[in-house]
């Protein structure tokens, strides 16, 4: 914070923020793994959460999902319960998506929250209590759209783009700009501490189905600098991602992996890769499209060897229950988790180079080698030679062998071909572990 002249009062609360986010910061980093939540009307249509701009539904036809909303078998601790036994840290709960539809019971001027639907109930403040009682942070998921507002203003990716009366309607986005703000405060102040907050987005330059979005949105539109400075008092310690169109704390790679840990002007970032287990954020029905529980653990394990957090999506039914699929998915990334734990929680990138189909993640003095591909006895590691002091198989603490081989070594030739001087070579079983990932654990030298 910078003034012309000096404020004691608002320096001290400044520097509280920061000490306040310094410890949020390390606290994400420690807990790399959480759970996304859409769910909204979207769930009754059962076809994804942009089924109303795809399909250009109009407000008379999509009211009758609010009509016909009312989720009887919403059980929130069996949510968290099932996160945590995912081995997941944390939840962030969509409050509102871009259908405009409210979670809460909102004082805001509008009839389209969960106190006009057959349920009634506030359903964030369930989700919420649940996830902490069972020790899981909060965040919440809160979109910057609102398809349902009468001032939001038509645009490109609005689902009445072509209703031409709907478009030559005046609308006043200053209107809705003071209803997204107090929006915002409500949660803020009536729901506990919250951890994250993911806005959802900015689009002024958007380019979608290979188009440009006429109409785009930007920080101008959303007052983002009020909005963030809004939040900044309300929860002075809240980690805001980067949506708004001004730099946050955290940046949020959406449906894809990066290939390099993300910087930010050289500097190495803090963020969080935003996945789904099929492709869908809302409920989908007839998609069966869904990642392997493996293929989620490799993302995983490639997201924090590159100083990042996972957060994978579920997408709750309209009567409140996670679909067959995402459950036995949790759970099979839960029974890996319960023996491997610690080669993510904590843990982050490695000075050294893995082998190839593989991923080294580091905390302390451990180094995790997590092999994508199982390796016929042998498996080489380039500069190790000399700083391991131990080595075993992390699902059951069984004893590795290594050795650092010669290459004019007699023995061994085969399996010591390119390796040199300064390469540890670990002696595996032909068979591989019955584990998703199987992963060894090298106790470092303290003077390596």
């Amino acid at each position: 914070m910078t003034t012309s002249t000096y404020d004691g009062a608002s320096h001290e609360v400044a520097s509280h923020g920061d000490t306040l986010r310094a410890e949020a910061v390390a606290r994400m980093r420690e807990r790399r793994f959480g759970m996304f939540i859409h769910w909204g009307l979207y769930s009754a249509a059962a076809r994804n959460e942009w089924m109303r701009h795809r399909e250009r539904t109009p407000d008379a036809e999509y009211q009758q999902y609010l009509e016909h909303f009312e989720p009887d078998l919403f059980d929130p601790v069996e949510w968290a319960d099932l996160a945590a036994a995912a081995g997941m840290k944390y939840v962030v709960v969509t409050t509102k998506h871009h259908e405009g539809f409210c979670l809460w019971e909102t004082e805001q001027d509008t009839d389209f929250s969960v106190a006009s639907t057959p349920w009634r109930r506030d359903l964030i403040g369930p989700i919420t209590e649940s996830f902490r009682a069972r020790g899981l942070g909060v965040g919440m998921y809160h979109s910057l759209i609102d398809w349902h507002h009468p001032q939001f203003p038509i645009d490109g990716l609005h689902p009445l783009r072509d209703d031409a009366a709907a478009r030559s309607e005046a609308r006043d986005i200053t209107q809705y700009r003071r209803y997204l703000h107090a929006q915002v405060a409500e949660l803020l102040t009536g729901y506990g501490p919250v951890e994250q907050l993911f806005f959802d987005f900015s689009y002024p330059e958007h380019i979608h189905d290979g188009a440009l979005v006429w109409g785009g949105k930007g920080p101008w539109d959303w007052g983002s600098a009020e909005l963030l400075a809004t939040v900044r008092t309300l929860q002075p310690g809240i980690l805001v991602n980067d949506r708004l169109g001004i730099p946050g704390d955290y940046i949020t790679p959406e449906q894809y992996q990066p290939a390099e840990p993300p910087t930010i002007d050289g500097v190495p970032a803090l963020w969080e890769a935003c996945q789904t287990i099929n492709g869908s954020w809302g409920y989908d029905r007839d998609n069966t499209t869904a990642k392997s529980p493996e293929l989620l653990l490799r993302m995983l394990v490639d997201t924090v060897a590159k100083d990042g957090n996972l957060l994978l999506n579920v997408g709750p039914t309209a009567r409140g229950e996670l679909d067959p699929v995402a459950v036995d998915t949790l759970r099979a990334i839960g029974r890996w988790m319960s023996h491997h734990g610690r080669a993510i929680y904590g843990a982050g990138p490695a000075a050294y180079t893995p082998p190839p189909d593989c991923r080294y993640t580091q905390r302390g003095n451990r180094l995790y080698l997590h092999l994508f591909a199982w390796p016929f006895e042998a498996v080489h590691l380039p500069g190790l030679a000399g700083r391991v002091e131990y080595a075993q198989l992390l699902h059951d603490a069984s004893e590795v062998p290594m050795e650092v081989l010669s290459t004019d070594a007699e023995s061994h030739m085969t399996s010591a071909a390119g390796t040199g001087d300064d390469t540890l070579t670990l002696w595996l079983p032909v068979r591989r572990p019955d584990v998703a990932i199987p992963v060894v654990e090298l106790f470092l030298r303290e003077d390596g």
